[in-house]
Parts: structure tokens; C-alpha cells; sequence
């Protein structure tokens, strides 16, 4: 039947054929987008499935080698494993950390670290230090006594040797101690870290920073100080040092490493004085020695206690020994500290500290001899 009509415009009935082709014509574009989009999606997983079999456990590769600095970094982290995350701990604001070397012997109740420790306690603006100490412990049982005492601890096994009973001055453990530091030093200031390197067997009286120059990349104590002597000339003594981190003082602690195989069976402290020179014209390090009336030393110390900021066992062999005249000189600081101002004053020129008796005997010391 026919439709009827209306201005003009007649309806008629669509046929089967139209409605389908109708469709497919809607429905093409649309299947195209997924085939393409398909496409694309294959493309992304065939990608990211190549990524985890060059990257991943499976068996598409390995992973990229590493730079070599990067590689020097993971090297050093084995090496020193946990360093990176301590020093944070114990630095000061400017990155600064003070660093003492000790083995179970001189970590025993009594001997040479609690006597160091309570310096710290005793001394003038001194005590805020303690808390900024790396104690290096050279063997478990060392360690573990220093765990028991101090906050900051870290183990630097020297596997080589055994370090587990007082060791005698220049034997081989006594070596293998003093050299094996200075890869941990080394290690320090390529982190980035300043550090005061002091011996267990000392004192602190006062704050050693105010009396160290910031213009020199190393500062060091000495055996026997003038200042008559052209620097270099005053004897060397490694028994305390600062060390800012530059790329200088890093290269400067690879050389000295370096040539100890110049030298066999010396002390590294022999062997910085006989290479300082080269360190200042080849290096360009600049190097200061510290006046004893400041930094004194068994080998060398002044009577004028208003001076005084640290106090070493130097020029003495001997646990026993060091231990022995370094709780004489402590007492006579505490006398010093008990003192008014006044009587200080009425003393003044007559304060004397009780001489190292057994220290100097043990090396048969004789006073040194000043321009």
C-alpha cells in the first residue's frame, strides 16, 4: 500500500539490502580505529616485552655495563660498606667528622679510649665534639667494646694481620694499622667529608678547630716545632691531622699510599715527611705544621697550661706507658679546671705538667735541640 503523501513528499518502505549496507558504511570507521589501535598496542607490548628480556631475570640480555666512576663507587661501597649512610650521622654542619683509630687493646675499661672519651667531657668548649666521633675499630672485639661505650662506631677489619692484643710500635700489625686507615680517610673525603684525624692516645683540653688555619688543605701536629724553620722543616708527626676535602687532598691521599712501597716496612708517617715536599710542588698542596705550645706531645710539650689544646703519647712504646702518664697529665688538667680565675692568675708561670717519666724512658728521649 501506498504511503500517503504530504507536501509533496511521498515515504516509501526501505528495503533489507539498504538497512545493511547502511550499517557496515557506520561501522567501518570504527574497525578500523580498533585495527590500527591494535596495531599500536602490539607495537608498545612487543617493545616493553623486548625491554624486560634486555633488562630483566629473563634471558634477553644483561644489564648495561656501568661507568667507571660508577663502578669505582660500588667498588668503595663494598669495601666500606655502610659508610656512606653513617657519616651523615656523625658530621658536623660544615662536614666535618673527627676520626680515632682503636683495637681491643686499647679499647679495654681503663686504657686508651675511655681516657680520649673523657677528655672530650673535661675539657674547655670541647664536649659538643664527642658526639661528632668516628671511632675505626680495627677488629670485632674492638667494635664490640666500643659499642658499648660510644654512638659511633665502624668496623675496618684489617684480616691480614691479628690486631686482638696490644700491638708493639713498628711491628707489623702496628703498620698494617696505621696504613689501612688511610683507605678509609681516602674513602671520606671523596664523600665530600673534612676530617681531624687524632691517635686514641691523646687528649683534647680545648677545641682544636680554633686553633687549626682554614687556608691550608692539611694541617699537623709535630714532633718538635720552631718557628725560626722554614714549615716543612719542623718534624712531621701524623699523630693528629686535619684535612679539608678538595680534589687536591684526595690525590694527596693517594699518593702517599702510593709510596709506601718506596720505603718497605715505614711508618706512614715516615713516609709523608719524606714525600711532603713533592706533595706541595707536584700537588700543589698546601700543608701547615702546628705549633706544640697548642698541639703538644710527649716528644714536646710547653708549660703554659692557658695554651693547651691537645695532649699526645708520642715519643713512648707502651700501652701500659701511654696510659700510665696520660692519667697524670689528665689529673693535672682537672687540678688546672678546679682553679678561680685568681688562683690561676697567682700560679701563672708555676703550673708545670707531670713529666712522661715511663713514656721517655721507653724511648730514651732527650729534649729537643731549637734553633
Amino acid at each position: 500500500m501506498a504511503g500517503l503523501g504530504k507536501e509533496g513528499i511521498s515515504l516509501k518502505p526501505i528495503s533489507n539490502h539498504s538497512v545493511v549496507w547502511f550499517l557496515l558504511g557506520a561501522a567501518l570507521p570504527t574497525v578500523l580505529l580498533f585495527v590500527l589501535a591494535s596495531d599500536r598496542v602490539g607495537e608498545q607490548l612487543s617493545i616493553v616485552s623486548g625491554s624486560w628480556g634486555k633488562y630483566g631475570n629473563g634471558a634477553g640480555g644483561d644489564l648495561p655495563p656501568l661507568s667507571p666512576d660508577a663502578a669505582y663507587a660500588q667498588e668503595q661501597e663494598e669495601k666500606f660498606p655502610g659508610l656512606t649512610q653513617l657519616l651523615p650521622r656523625v658530621a658536623m654542619d660544615d662536614r666535618t667528622v673527627i676520626i680515632t683509630s682503636v683495637n681491643e687493646a686499647w679499647t679495654q675499661p681503663g686504657s686508651l679510649l675511655d681516657l680520649y672519651r673523657e677528655s672530650f667531657k673535661n675539657g674547655e668548649d670541647t664536649e659538643h665534639l664527642l658526639a661528632h666521633v668516628l671511632v675505626i675499630a680495627l677488629d670485632p672485639a674492638g667494635f664490640h667494646r666500643c659499642n658499648v661505650v660510644h654512638p659511633h662506631c665502624y668496623l675496618l677489619e684489617v684480616k691480614t694481620v691479628n690486631l686482638t692484643s696490644a700491638t708493639r710500635f713498628m711491628s707489623k700489625e702496628y703498620l698494617e694499622i696505621v696504613w689501612t686507615k688511610l683507605s678509609l680517610q681516602q674513602r671520606i673525603l671523596e664523600l665530600g667529608y673534612n676530617f681531624l684525624f687524632t691517635d686514641a692516645d691523646m687528649l683534647l683540653f680545648r677545641n682544636p678547630f680554633r686553633r687549626i688555619t682554614l687556608h691550608a688543605d692539611m694541617s699537623v701536629s709535630s714532633d718538635d716545632f720552631s718557628i725560626a724553620r722554614a714549615p716543612l722543616d719542623n718534624p712531621i708527626n701524623t699523630g693528629l691531622y686535619y684535612v679539608k676535602s678538595t680534589n687536591r687532598t684526595v690525590e694527596m691521599l693517594r699518593y702517599w699510599q702510593a709510596a709506601r712501597s718506596r720505603t718497605p716496612g715505614a711508618h706512614d708517617q715516615t713516609v709523608f715527611g719524606n714525600i711532603k715536599h713533592e706533595l706541595v710542588e707536584k700537588l700543589k698542596v698546601r700543608i701547615e705544621p702546628l705549633d706544640t705550645s697548642y698541639f703538644g706531645g710527649f716528644c714536646e710539650y710547653h708549660d703554659d697550661f692557658e695554651k693547651i689544646s691537645t695532649m699526645h703519647a708520642d715519643c713512648c712504646i707502651g700501652v701500659d706507658n701511654k696510659v700510665h702518664d696520660l692519667m697524670d697529665v689528665a689529673a693535672d688538667w682537672k687540678r688546672y679546671m678546679s682553679m678561680t680565675l685568681d688562683e690561676r692568675k697567682k700560679m701563672s708561670g708555676n703550673l708545670t705538667w707531670t713529666v712522661p717519666v715511663r713514656c721517655r724512658k721507653s724511648i730514651n728521649w732527650r729534649k729537643p735541640v731549637h734553633p
